[in-house]
């Protein structure tokens, strides 16, 4: 038997939110409205839900079964305990957000007055476009729920075409800790590597960059540390002092992180044989 659909409202008509109530909409669940201030995120939403009402969030949530609050996480906290306040929040409501750092306790407000709570986080980057639609079939979502509701953040997920995978209220810092240090940090380094390969003459540094980390990208996420290379996993002390040379020429931001994340690739080339415990102390001089 179909789960029963659901009229769904959501707050905010930003990238994620948008996208997401799309996703939704094709499963078959009913868009009861979506808050949009900016010109930009109307347009939004008259691409992705056209005919779904512009509405304030008192007016969603008197009009939804289930509303999906997609706003920056700083915003969250105050915007539920605002609207619950104000007594816009029903008894048996289930109230879902897509802030990747906090779990459901973000919503206790709500929750006391005989709300359900879900957090549901998907772990991919939007564009805002229909394109993110096709996506989302390679994504995994975060869900975290108490145990009576857990099945049904895990339905949504599902009938959005992604992966649920469980993390524990306590665990949601660390999760948005890792996905913020991969996604985030890779786009500085890539950015930083790009702005040496421009300052060489390099015209169009992307497609230098692109096969090397496509590939790196690849086999670290099937290998893990069983595919470091390069010559600080190799032991390549004089190659490792050459770089640094050629990088006082870069801004300090570049060498600073060049060195870091230099001395974390040596300690776990140590940890796992590669090289020597002189070679690795030898390493982490030269960097220092």
């Amino acid at each position: 038997m179909d789960a029963p659909r659901l009229g769904i409202g959501i707050i905010s008509a930003g990238k994620v939110g948008t996208v997401l109530a799309a996703a939704l909409a094709a499963s078959g669940h009913r868009i009861t409205g979506i808050h949009a201030v900016s010109q930009a995120s109307q347009d939004r939403a008259a691409a992705l839900l056209p005919g779904v009402e512009l509405l304030d969030p008192a007016e969603i949530l008197r009009r939804s079964e289930l509303v999906l609050f997609a706003v920056p996480d700083d915003v969250l906290g105050e915007l539920v305990a605002g609207l619950a306040a104000a007594g816009h929040i029903q008894p048996g409501q289930l109230i879902a957000h897509t802030a990747g750092r906090y779990g459901t306790s973000i919503l206790s407000p709500a929750l006391e007055l005989g709300a359900f709570g879900l957090a549901i986080h998907p772990a991919m980057t939007f564009t805002g476009t229909s394109m993110d639609l096709t996506r989302l079939t390679d994504c995994v979502f975060a869900v975290t729920a108490d145990e009576i509701m857990l099945p049904v953040a895990q339905a949504l997920v599902v009938e959005m075409r992604a992966e649920p995978v469980v993390i524990a209220e306590a665990d949601r810092a660390s999760y948005h800790a890792a996905l913020a240090h991969a996604a985030n940090h890779l786009n500085t380094i890539t950015a930083q590597s790009a702005d040496i390969l421009r300052r060489i003459g390099v015209e169009d540094p992307a497609n230098t960059l692109r096969a090397l980390m496509g590939a790196s990208l690849d086999n670290a996420l099937r290998s893990g540390a069983g595919a470091l290379t390069g010559p600080v996993a190799r032991g390549d002390i004089g190659t490792v002092s050459a770089h640094l040379t050629a990088l006082a020429q870069d801004p300090a931001e570049t060498n600073n992180s060049y060195r870091s994340l230099s001395r974390a690739t040596a300690l776990r080339a140590a940890d796992r044989g590669l090289i020597s415990q002189g070679t690795l102390e030898e390493l982490l001089r030269v960097l220092e």
